[in-house]
């Protein structure tokens, strides 16, 4: 499937286009407008682009009130079907984020409960009791997600409520062509529901994409045959950073091997997970990272480990932003253009590089070298041999190996190079080189 081979792009819609700045429901900026960033992701090698959420909400985007109208604030659902056109000639996917498990308080149904209680249509398409009282003081108890009340859970054991979000997935995708989509907390969506939305999307249009939100747990559980494609890898998130900031790269190597190696208990070897070192969820990698130095080598560790690619907007040129309490807006701001220097022309020369190997994207994984502050593992494919060289230290390191080729193409400046079983590495540097 086309996700296999993707680089993909992250974008949070509304605050793209400036819509978290207040709740007036104005428009600052329409969400067509990104389509100015198509030769931006052209020039760092993305194919796809994942958009939060974009369909009318209480706020935040995750609360929604109609799952059929894009957000007034980004815009108007021609504004975005547009936009996926002018992706789409560009041949660039377009994902979507799903948000099945909740609603907002502004949502047909649950506004319905609220004025009509026990005689509402739709009182079992949520989770209430009548004995209680909620914080909003609506005459009822309801089950919030992780007990917030301004996110009301659905009730996905009720067929109206799954046939609701089935047609509105089919509207999506007749309305807006789309290629897949991320569906939000699956850690916690019912199994059913999963395997239904799997079985419809197969047929509402040919290697759709689903991806899981998954923060914990068996990835398995809900990436497999009769699920999802994929799910976010958090696991190998947490060991990127955490081994730059410790200087410990047997943390992140005991993951990707855990996950992927060949022996038969390792978890996910042949399966895609989606990779990133940040997100809307989290700190900013340029913040997090005590180095900056080590920038460019935890974006060149998630190009060569086993898994699909994922560059959350303005990260390619270091962006910076700590999550804090309350709201997480600063993690999801506003830019006027893309922006350029050594971080995003690196990301670029990773990104152009990927789409020119397959051992990087369908690759198994072998560990050859690994210090605490180096590592150098192997990804083959069809033939096809690549070494994936990352020194974090400060000082110049010589890694002796079986590098089983003594010539070599770095794929990042096209030269031939001499291996002769072992790999010099400069300081905080990288190296990718295809057997030759």
């Amino acid at each position: 499937m086309w996700y296999e081979e993707a680089v993909f792009y992250q974008v949070f819609p509304l605050g793209f286009c400036d819509g978290l700045r207040d709740n007036d429901g104005v428009m600052n900026r329409c969400i067509s407008e990104f389509a100015d960033w198509i030769p931006h992701l052209q020039k760092l090698g993305t194919d796809a682009v994942y958009f939060s959420p974009i369909f009318e909400s209480d706020y935040h985007g995750y609360d929604t009130r109609d799952y059929r109208v894009i957000d007034k604030r980004i815009g108007t659902n021609k504004n975005f079907a547009e936009l996926v056109s002018k992706l789409h000639e560009a041949g660039i996917k377009v994902v979507i984020d799903g948000v099945f498990n909740h609603v907002g308080r502004g949502f047909f149904a649950f506004k319905d409960v609220c004025e009509k209680k026990w005689d509402s249509a739709y009182k079992d398409w949520f989770n209430i009791s009548f004995d209680g009282n909620s914080p909003y003081n609506d005459g009822f108890w309801y089950e919030g997600w992780e007990g917030y009340y301004n996110l009301v859970k659905l009730n996905l054991n009720n067929p109206d409520v799954v046939n609701y979000l089935i047609e509105s997935v089919r509207g999506w995708v007749n309305e807006f062509d789309i290629d897949g989509i991320r569906l939000d907390v699956a850690y916690c969506l019912n199994r059913d529901f999963m395997k239904r939305l799997r079985y419809e999307t197969d047929r509402m249009k040919q290697e759709f994409f689903l991806v899981g939100e998954m923060l914990h747990g068996d990835y398995n559980t809900i990436v497999n045959d009769e699920c999802l494609h994929s799910a976010t890898n958090y696991e190998c998130y947490k060991g990127l950073y955490s081994s730059f900031n410790s200087m410990n790269m047997f943390e992140i190597a005991h993951s990707i091997e855990r996950q992927f190696g060949k022996e038969p208990w390792c978890l996910y070897t042949g399966k895609h997970l989606l990779t990133f070192v940040d997100n809307h969820d989290v700190s900013r990698i340029a913040s997090t990272l005590t180095n900056k130095a080590h920038l460019p080598l935890i974006y060149a560790l998630m190009f060569g480990m086993p898994g699909i690619p994922c560059i959350y907007y303005g990260s390619e040129w270091g962006c910076e932003a700590v999550k804090g309490s309350g709201n997480d807006n600063i993690l999801r701001p506003s830019f006027d253009k893309p922006e350029y220097n050594e971080l995003t022309y690196t990301i670029s020369s990773l990104g152009q590089m990927y789409h020119n190997s397959r051992a990087l994207s369908y690759g198994d994984y072998t560990k050859k070298v690994l210090t605490n502050r180096q590592y150098v593992f192997k990804r083959e494919a069809d033939g096809e041999k690549v070494l994936v060289a990352i020194n974090a230290d400060e000082n110049e390191y010589t890694a002796y190996f079986d590098t089983e080729c003594a010539d070599a193409l770095n794929l990042i400046t096209g030269e031939k190079e001499d291996l002769s079983g072992k790999i010099v590495l400069p300081s905080y540097s990288f190296r990718f080189y295809r057997c030759m």
